[in-house]
């Protein structure tokens, strides 16, 4: 069976082809600038020898223009994968925010639809374009079941007393507001992979997700995360490309009524300007290693704080887990950062955990899941490269097999 795997940008559109019983990606690709001048697919298709590659460039005013042009090199007699749409039995969709009330995958139906928009003002950016994208594909490939797959139904097992803010109940009654968590879809993927690796069907584990936006989970034996870093929206926790992650309340109020700035500003602040950005001068983490084998203070102080957050948090998941077997490094930093790996694992003896620190630059860039902790640890440290597609792709056909 072939699905169809969309992640719906504003004004980018990703795609996959995946055949869900081999597991291989027939095609693959990735639509820019949807709606703004110079639009482009970079699309990649399976050959004998690996991938085959086509550049199409042409003004994509709307998402309905991208999925006509991606139809029409899915099924191109150069460079398509498939004879029709009708081949595509299935779409499965990335949803980022299903609020409280999706909490496991779903078929789309109308009232899907109508719910996924109420939820828009928990992710103003993401849920309109992920709307836009499943109302494109039902265009396009009608005979298909749409499914969507939520970043945060993860997340749905935290408990109570983890989820909920120490502020007044009504916040969380009437208006929604606690803790969501993100990054779902790749955490629960590289915890299922870790359970195959370490052959363990009830692992504890802490999974760190490290892009340029960055969280962790605690999960426990069974397979329930209990814990993560985001919260009611991407900005807690750890510190991230230009993110400031977690905060005192204070400094906001301070940099309002003492400062002048306007609420508007600040969000942009933490949001966009802070993070590796506003401490080293650069969101990208090779950037700030460069500046750092450089001597440069401000990039040295950069990968401690970042990499004293995690650890941080692997102390208090510890806690929160009451020990566990394996701690996960997945994502962009996560698999190629051998810096940071090492530095967020640094004298963490007491707590059983020791890296290799030969096999920790060894295997950097890995694309296999590897273990990288030292002979001596009582934890295992793996790299598991992430997957949210493949993840996406079986969600849809466990649901509609």
């Amino acid at each position: 069976m072939n699905i169809l795997v969309i992640n719906a940008g504003s004004s980018s559109l990703k795609y996959q082809i995946i055949n869900i019983l081999s597991q291989q990606v027939l095609a693959k690709g990735l639509a820019e600038r949807i709606g703004i001048e110079g639009g482009r697919i970079k699309h990649q298709y399976a050959t004998n020898e690996g991938f085959g590659e086509y550049i199409l460039e042409e003004n994509l005013p709307e998402h309905a223009t991208a999925f006509e042009a991606i139809t029409g090199l899915l099924t191109h007699p150069d460079f398509g994968v498939i004879e029709n749409p009708e081949s595509i039995k299935a779409i499965g969709h990335r949803v980022v925010h299903g609020g409280e009330k999706f909490t496991k995958t779903q078929i789309i139906t109308p009232e899907v639809k109508e719910a996924i928009k109420t939820l828009i003002p928990l992710a103003p950016l993401h849920n309109p374009a992920n709307l836009i994208g499943i109302e494109a594909s039902e265009k396009f490939f009608p005979n298909a079941v749409q499914v969507a797959v939520f970043d945060t139904a993860f997340f749905a097992t935290l408990p109570e007393h983890a989820y909920r803010y120490a502020i007044p109940k009504k916040f969380y009654t009437d208006n929604s507001i606690r803790v969501y968590g993100f990054h779902g879809t790749s955490h629960k993927f590289v915890y299922n992979e870790a359970k195959k690796i370490l052959k363990n069907d009830h692992l504890k584990a802490i999974t760190i997700h490290l892009g340029n936006g960055a969280s962790m989970a605690a999960v426990n034996e069974n397979g329930e995360s209990i814990d993560t870093t985001l919260g009611f929206g991407p900005l807690c926790g750890l510190a991230m490309g230009t993110r400031s992650g977690d905060i005192d309340p204070s400094v906001i109020f301070y940099m309002v009524e003492e400062l002048g700035f306007s609420l508007q500003e600040v969000k942009n602040i933490l949001n966009k300007e802070s993070g590796m950005l506003g401490l080293g001068g650069s969101s990208d983490a090779r950037d700030i290693n460069e500046k750092c084998e450089q001597g440069d203070a401000d990039a040295k102080l950069t990968l401690e704080l970042y990499t004293y957050r995690i650890k941080k948090y692997i102390g208090s998941y510890f806690a929160a887990l009451n020990g566990i077997d394996t701690i996960i490094f997945t994502a962009g930093l996560g698999e190629n950062d051998a810096v940071v790996r090492s530095w967020s694992c640094k004298n963490l003896e007491a707590l059983g955990i020791k890296l290799d620190e030969e096999a920790n630059v060894k295997f950097n860039h890995t694309k296999v899941p590897v273990e990288i902790q030292a002979p001596e640890s009582k934890v295992k440290i793996l790299i598991i490269p992430t997957n949210e597609e493949l993840e996406i792709a079986q969600q849809t056909y466990e649901l509609i097999k």
